[in-house]
């Protein structure tokens, strides 16, 4: 009995040893298949929120849309709704047929640094993912990146709005998102020689790449295009009020709508935290915007004006851009305000100069875009550096690079076809010249001035 006890213990220890080591592989694969299941939840819930961001970049363009619309006659309210239409359709396409590849070109194979091009159209990854991280599919970033391009361009229409033909436009506004935003672009966002500084350029959500790029090229067109009939008379500049405040307002609430995905989307994953700090330094740059003009406008011109005060909220946006991830609250507060109070004294700087902008968008984007980038040095969070001769290096090149390139093709479109309507068509509005029709039809117009 002895013996057989023994053979018997040998034996139940054997099959315990069996079951141990089948427990241990059980387990494993049941760790490794818990471990792909919530890898394949994080990637769908990143790529629902990249998309979800886009929808809100969307947006904006009908916030950019009727902002301007607003803030314009009413005889040309059917061009300025046209233009912010084609425009979304033009970036989107040109984006895919260059812009992207441009701007992400993969390897700086022409021009070390500067210039590089992965080849035309769309050509995903075999796996569906992004080319350098797997947080979502290359079709979200396509769609994300492609709303940005767009952006860039829309600047431009508002600061030329009431006296630019609509052909040249749509031609210019082809050429600059299919070539001049993306390449300088791919210096900050692409790997190019911005981003391998020592201490890389920082521009997280567009400041500069996005925002003072449309900025500079806007600037371009008015120098080129030269201000609107009646503007400046007799040595003094002319108020011309747009015909619809309310409109322009709903713009301003729908772009700040869309700059939760502008700057959340940024973050490029839906890492709680990361986008949740973006949100809030987001809406403090917004409210401080808004605050710092109402303070300058209600004080330098003894009334507080809701364009100066809309403005002030779009200047907050801008000017956090660039390092709404990497600022402190107290930053995002203080830069914004600035911004809000830099943005009145710039409208009249402008005014001052003979530039005329209708909607503000020189002083918006472009002045604040500049701000924001050079003063987020001053304000970075814990474990972040930035250089200010980095950031000083982003804005210049950026600046020359895009005012240049946009210079030269309205200068193009000057002297081949044409820019500018007609005195006649100009002060009858666009809307009949341009297009036939009224935004407003059966209503008498008296504003023909």
């Amino acid at each position: 009995m002895k013996i057989f006890d023994k053979k018997l213990m040998t034996l139940a220890l054997g099959a315990g040893a069996v079951m141990l080591q089948s427990n241990g592989f059980a387990e494993e694969v049941t760790a490794a298949a818990a471990k792909t299941a919530a890898d394949e939840a994080m990637f769908t819930v990143n790529n629902l929120w990249i998309l979800v961001a886009t929808f809100l970049v969307f947006i904006m363009h009908l916030g950019f849309a009727t902002l301007e619309a607003g803030l314009t006659r009413a005889k040309n309210t059917v061009n300025i709704l046209f233009k912010n239409t084609l425009i979304p359709a033009i970036g989107i396409l040109t984006y895919a047929l260059v812009g992207f590849n441009l701007m992400y070109p993969g390897e700086f194979g022409v021009i070390d640094g500067l210039l590089g091009f992965a080849g035309f159209g769309l050509a995903p990854p075999e796996n569906g993912m992004t080319a350098d991280y797997a947080a979502y599919t290359y079709w979200s970033d396509f769609m994300f990146q492609g709303m940005f391009a767009a952006t860039a361009a829309t600047i431009v229409s508002g600061a030329v709005a009431e006296r630019v033909k609509l052909g040249p436009f749509l031609v210019f506004s082809a050429i600059f998102v299919a070539i001049c935003y993306p390449i300088t672009g791919s210096w900050i966002w692409g790997g190019g020689w911005l981003a391998s500084l020592e201490v890389p350029f920082k521009d997280f959500a567009g400041s500069t790449a996005v925002h003072s790029v449309g900025g500079w090229a806007a600037l371009a067109g008015v120098i080129v295009l030269g201000p609107r009939f009646g503007k400046y008379v007799k040595g003094g500049s002319r108020p011309i009020m747009g015909h619809s405040v309310p409109m322009a307002t709903i713009g301003v609430f729908l772009l700040w709508l869309g700059w939760f995905g502008f700057n959340g989307g940024s973050v490029l994953s839906a890492d709680a935290a990361s986008v949740s700090y973006v949100f809030v330094t987001t809406t403090l740059g917004a409210a401080s915007g808004i605050m710092g003009a109402t303070l300058i406008s209600w004080t330098v011109q003894k009334h507080p004006d809701l364009t100066m005060v809309l403005n002030g909220c779009l200047a907050g946006l801008v000017g956090i851009t660039a390092g709404a991830d990497a600022i402190t609250l107290t930053g995002a507060i203080v830069l914004g305000f600035v911004c809000g109070m830099v943005v009145v004294f710039s409208v009249f700087a402008f005014d001052k100069l003979r530039l005329d902008d209708p909607v503000g968008a020189l002083s918006v984007h472009l002045v604040c875009g500049v701000v924001g980038t050079l003063g987020l040095v001053l304000f970075p969070t814990e474990g972040n550096t930035f250089s200010f001769i980095s950031q000083l290096y982003g804005v210049v090149s950026v600046g020359a690079f895009s005012f240049v390139s946009a210079f030269v093709i309205f200068m193009v479109l000057k002297k081949t076809v044409g820019i500018r309507v007609d005195e006649e068509e100009e002060l009858r509005g666009l809307d009949i010249g341009e297009h036939g029709m009224e935004a407003y039809s059966g209503f008498q117009i008296f504003n023909v001035q």
